[in-house]
């Protein structure tokens, strides 16, 4: 019996199982990413944030946002179709699927004056602090 050949088959074996196991992790991320649409915060001044959200290949209307206690959530639904035709051959690929994403919400934002507006696929969502949250100005007497 051999130990170092014997040592060198059993790195291989664990090498090709690393190997194999990243790139099943890779695909699950890769398929966790289309069904997570990437959002951008934005913070306009003291009182106002907009949230952006890409949405490219979605509906206005396959679109549904909500608010329940803490969390606003956006979910559509995405139909996507790529389709090349020529003479030699045909390529179809589909993209269909309920795709979804979840904010907190602090307490000091004002749940009735959320809105939301849909544009070119991407979905901006404006938010307000409640009155008694705003920042005021004082003046010195």
């Amino acid at each position: 019996m051999d130990i170092t050949k014997t040592t060198q088959e059993v790195v291989e074996k664990v090498e090709d199982t690393v190997e194999k196991g990243l790139e099943v992790v890779k695909d699950t991320f890769r398929n966790v990413a289309s069904h997570l649409p990437l959002a951008n915060l934005a913070k306009h001044d003291n009182d106002t944030f907009t949230i952006e959200v890409d949405l490219p290949g979605v509906r206005k209307e396959d679109i549904d946002i909500k608010v329940e206690d803490d969390y606003l959530t956006v979910t559509a639904l995405r139909r996507y179709k790529n389709e090349v035709k020529e003479d030699d051959y045909y390529l179809c690929e589909s993209n269909f699927g309920v795709i979804s994403r979840s904010f907190v919400l602090g307490d000091n934002i004002d749940r009735d004056k959320i809105q939301a507006k849909f544009e070119d696929g991407r979905l901006y969502i404006t938010l307000e602090k409640v009155e008694s949250k705003k920042t005021k100005n004082i003046s010195i007497k």
